[in-house]
């Protein structure tokens, strides 16, 4: 009878621990499907042996707490034992809870330390964070020099938010002596992997004639290509290249649409050139209304031709209408904009 007793202790004992047994792929399979009990039963003694891939996937189901009780204080000491050993992803997660002061108390010297530690290894996006912290004396003095470096090191290999960065320090002669032609040559780069920020950017240049030859037709690609990621800046510039005539056929209605996305995302300007546009009744039908109304947000904004023109267009307006507008306005805003 006890060795019947014994087999099946043994028996239950072993079936209990048959998935804590497997490996870092079981682990993940596992966590892929949702069964974070058994994820965690198989991580946790890979990570007690001193495995930094399942001491950081650990730390996360700890963060998140997933098939344990959510803890903070036991995520960080699991990403430090991975960082320890020289694991990136924990090194880098450690630099962003840090620096967001996500689980832990926001501490942007500790944040410094483990950045730095992947960007010595070349890693280029520890590398841009490190600059970002030198540029805006996070945690380390201001020094835009050694700014210029950590992103020069990241843009050498490929990071476009490094080359766009770079870029803004040529232009404001930060760290390096002002260089357009050279600020330029990093926007054209980033630009050309899809960032932004950098085709906007490198529209302006080429619409002021800046480090590029004068071009609008080239700026306005570069608008519409930003424009189109949603960007707002771009789209009320490529709304004024409409407008004008620059670079394209001028096309009033083309203006207009470009206006009202920005103007959407609350860019001031975009809704004081929307206001305009309704005002005078170029590309969209005259609504004195409307124009009230959108000179009104953009007035609220600080934009100080808007209070001009929203003072023109009143001298049009009944006092019932200019009620109208102050209502659509106060509903706009509480909308943050949107379709309005």
């Amino acid at each position: 009878m006890k060795k019947l007793i014994t087999a099946l202790l043994t028996a239950m004992l072993f079936a209990g621990n048959a998935y804590a047994a497997g490996t870092l792929e079981d682990a993940a399979k596992a966590y892929a499907k949702g069964n974070y009990a058994q994820a965690m039963k198989i991580y946790k003694p890979l990570a007690l042996k001193g495995d930094a891939k399942a001491q950081y996937n650990l730390g996360l189901m700890y963060f998140a707490g997933q098939g344990v009780m959510q803890n903070d204080a036991e995520a960080v000491k699991w990403y430090k034992l991975a960082a320890a050993q020289g694991n990136a992803i924990a090194q880098f997660t450690l630099g962003e809870r840090y620096a967001n002061g996500l689980g832990v108390t926001q501490d942007n010297a500790e944040a410094i330390k483990w950045y730095r530690l992947l960007a010595e290894q070349g890693n280029a996006t520890a590398q841009v964070k490190l600059g970002g912290m030198y540029l805006e004396a996070q945690g380390v003095a201001q020094d835009y020099a050694e700014a210029v470096k950590w992103y020069k090191l990241a843009a050498e290999q490929g990071d476009a938010q490094a080359q766009c960065n770079l870029g803004l320090m040529y232009v404001a002669g930060r760290g390096v002596v002002k260089d357009y032609i050279e600020a330029a040559k990093w926007w054209k780069l980033a630009a050309a992997q899809g960032l932004a920020d950098a085709q906007l950017n490198l529209g302006l240049m080429y619409a002021r004639g800046k480090g590029v030859t004068q071009n609008d037709a080239e700026a306005v690609k570069w608008y519409k290509l930003a424009a189109e990621q949603g960007d707002a800046q771009a789209q009320l510039s490529l709304g004024v290249m409409y407008d004008k005539g620059k670079g394209v056929v001028e096309d009033d209605a083309e203006a207009v649409k470009w206006y009202r996305l920005a103007a959407a995302q609350g860019l001031a300007d975009a809704q004081a050139m929307l206001g305009a546009s309704y005002f005078i009744g170029q590309g969209i039908v005259q609504d004195y209304v409307a124009a009230h109304m959108w000179f009104n947000l953009a007035s609220a904004q600080g934009v100080k031709d808007a209070i001009k023109y929203r003072a023109s267009v009143e001298k049009s307006m009944t006092a019932q209408q200019i009620a109208e507008a102050q209502k659509l306005a106060r509903e706009c805003l509480a909308k943050n904009y949107k379709n309005c």
